[in-house]
């Protein structure tokens, strides 16, 4: 077993040869109590690339990323943000679902920093071929994968970062934080808070 998926990447990518090729992925131990790989999804023309975690387990199942609740949800923030959901490409910074049983729900696991760097290949070969004029990163995970392990989204969400990544780079939280929230106005106000940060990136598309 590899330590880096590097080695599997097309030396000439494409958006379908890089998922054939992330099929069959061994650099890491997750792949081995995942379903399959989840890889991102959308046009290679997309300007706005969105990058979140890692699959959950209706993705896991189905084989496609955000097409869970947390999915909906960004889908509908897009839509109060004015964000054509069709301009957009999709994809996560782990590529199989992590997790653990509790009876009988598998429940999401965070990935350790030596998955992160096993699958960063892949998600650095998105960029590549989609080169997104604008990239989003959801979540704390997501963002200190790109973007450092010091950095901090509560401390520089709704603001453009400095990064050779794409021409506008910023972060955010990711959607199911806000299905975590306890009571309907603590989601609310969380999602008043997430369509605004999305508002930021609206207007420079």
């Amino acid at each position: 077993m590899a330590d880096s998926a590097a080695d599997l990447v097309p030396s000439r990518p494409s958006l379908p040869k890089l998922r054939e090729a992330a099929a069959g992925c061994r650099a890491c131990r997750l792949w081995e109590d995942a379903t399959q790989t989840v890889f991102g999804a959308g046009r290679r023309s997309s300007v706005a690339m969105f990058v979140g975690e890692q699959p959950g387990d209706r993705e896991d199942r189905e084989g496609a990323p955000f097409v869970g609740p947390a999915g909906r949800l960004l889908d509908e923030a897009l839509l109060l943000a004015g964000i054509d959901r069709r301009s957009a490409y999709v994809t996560n910074a782990v590529k199989h679902f992590k997790w653990e049983p509790r009876g009988k729900r598998r429940i999401h696991a965070k990935p350790s920093w030596s998955e992160l760097a096993a699958c960063r290949p892949w998600l650095e070969a998105e960029l590549a071929v989609v080169r997104p004029r604008v990239l989003v990163c959801l979540g704390a995970t997501a963002a200190q994968s790109l973007l450092g392990r010091r950095f901090r989204v509560t401390q520089q969400r709704e603001q453009w970062l400095e990064s050779d990544l794409a021409e506008h780079v910023t972060a955010t939280i990711h959607p199911s934080s806000i299905l975590r929230q306890q009571d309907d106005e603590s989601r609310h106000r969380e999602m008043e808070a997430f369509v605004a940060d999305l508002k930021l990136v609206a207007s420079v598309l």
